[in-house]
């Protein structure tokens, strides 16, 4: 309520660009709350003041959410989810119209127009209203479709990867990544990644790791590395409940597991990204249009390579909403942004 509250301040095409609203596949069996109900209630409220919704029709990944609010051009989005916490949890993450996570002052405000709305509005606990209302829209399909699209925009190898005899292992750790990753794979043309049964299927329980955070390193990755070594696949990907935070791990020539930190991963990532550039970019680029992100407690490994190559590297606050917003606003301003990470504090 405060959120409808203070985008029909901002926006006064509100009722006209609409709302986009996402959940993963959390829920507590005692309190009969699960994302979904959350999600459908979040709905109603916009719902009963004659808002547009697009209400995925199920659970999909954390960036669905802000892909669709630039897609569809809402004027922003709420993704219920408590990401790679633990099951108790859950939680929402709001996404402002640059499909960045909102930053100040739009949070402040929020919190201030709910806190003068604690009573719940006539319809505000209509979640049968997502089911029946003409405004709800299901944008599923086409945010599929159009993402696994855009990932191929940065396939360089295609005919590469079609031909390669290296096999992957994926573990969704019991939330929404499985079939999303295996279409993600299809894109770039590899054969699809070996899923761990265990962890394939939705679990709000997450009955078989202590805490479904991929970050968390071997102790997690357990059931992946040893069906890596039963079917001969050299790497393994992990994705978060809600599939926006990764992990990766590789077989070394001596047979032990190589799990790769998020500055490693990100330095990797990095490098490729613009060696992919210099190779296909035109002869009139500049390379001093190029850039490069990350936050203050991540890696410098790639400022080191900005030095180098003459691209240009920035750092931000920590948080993936002034990442967010600072790519934004250099794509606004006709930059190139190759690559942008966060390292979780701690790795």
């Amino acid at each position: 309520q405060g959120i409808y509250k203070y985008l029909e301040r901002c926006f006064s095409d509100f009722k006209q660009r609409g709302f986009v609203v996402g959940y993963d596949t959390r829920g507590q069996v005692t309190s009969n709350c699960s994302s979904k109900k959350l999600a459908k209630l979040t709905a109603a409220v916009l719902l009963a003041k004659d808002v547009p919704v697009y209400f995925f029709s199920t659970y999909v990944p954390t960036p669905f959410v802000p892909y669709a609010v630039q897609q569809l051009k809402a004027v922003a989005g709420v993704m219920i989810t408590a990401s790679h916490n633990r099951k108790e949890d859950n939680g929402y993450k709001v996404y402002w119209e640059n499909g960045a996570q909102i930053t100040s002052p739009h949070d402040k405000e929020i919190i201030k127009c709910i806190e003068e709305c604690v009573e719940p509005w006539n319809g505000s606990w209509n979640e049968n209203l997502v089911d029946t209302s003409p405004l709800r829209q299901d944008p599923l399909k086409k945010i599929c479709d159009c993402y696994m699209e855009d990932l191929k925009k940065i396939c360089y190898y295609r005919d590469l990867n079609m031909q390669t005899n290296l096999k992957f292992v994926h573990t969704a750790f019991h939330g929404v990544g499985h079939d999303y990753v295996q279409l993600a794979f299809k894109a770039f043309g590899f054969q699809p990644p070996i899923p761990v049964p265990e962890q394939k299927d939705p679990d709000p329980d997450f009955s078989t790791v202590k805490c479904p955070n991929p970050e968390e390193g071997e102790s997690v990755l357990e059931l992946s590395l040893r069906l890596a070594e039963k079917e001969n696949a050299r790497v393994v990907v992990a994705t978060d409940p809600d599939a926006d935070r990764l992990a990766v791990a590789e077989q070394q020539e001596n047979g032990r597991w190589k799990v790769f930190t998020g500055n490693e991963l990100a330095a990797l990532f990095g490098w490729w990204m613009f060696a992919c550039w210099k190779e296909n970019c035109s002869e009139d680029a500049d390379v001093k249009n190029v850039y490069m992100l990350a936050t203050t407690v991540s890696s410098k490994i790639l400022r080191a390579i900005a030095l180098k190559e003459g691209f240009h590297f920035e750092e931000t606050l920590p948080g993936f909403k002034w990442i967010g917003s600072r790519v934004k606003d250099l794509l606004d301003n006709g930059k190139e942004v190759l690559f942008a990470f966060e390292e979780s504090i701690g790795m």
